[in-house]
């Protein structure tokens, strides 16, 4: 898969995953009987360190693959800490974000 279809994947469910964070706890205080399901969470974490590890692979830029990853394990943290101490660590807004960061530097990065 070329790297641009995988940037324009990654910076959709970047996204995704960041309206998901954001919204979801403005829709807890409504009362509409919305519980959170932490497995969307690692939905997201999973596709995106799919297409992190396939964008990196070929990856001369040392800084932009250290965002990359950097940002996947403050995403993988936040997620497991949700999973399995049920807490909510807001590393993932931080992973999210620089996600979307290195997907879009990615993008223009290269000759298209």
């Amino acid at each position: 898969m070329k790297s641009k279809i995988l940037d324009a994947v990654g910076i959709s469910a970047a996204v995704l995953c960041l309206i998901h964070c954001i919204a979801f706890p403005l829709l807890m205080i409504i009362p509409l009987g919305i519980s959170h399901n932490p497995y969307i969470d690692l939905a997201f974490l999973i596709i995106g360190a799919i297409v992190v590890y396939r964008v990196t692979k070929n990856m001369d830029s040392g800084w932009l693959k250290l965002l990359f990853w950097v940002s996947i394990i403050l995403i993988t943290i936040s997620v497991l800490a949700d999973l399995i101490f049920e807490i909510h660590i807001p590393l993932i807004y931080a992973g999210a974000a620089g996600l979307i960061t290195g997907h879009i530097l990615n993008f223009k990065n290269h000759k298209h």
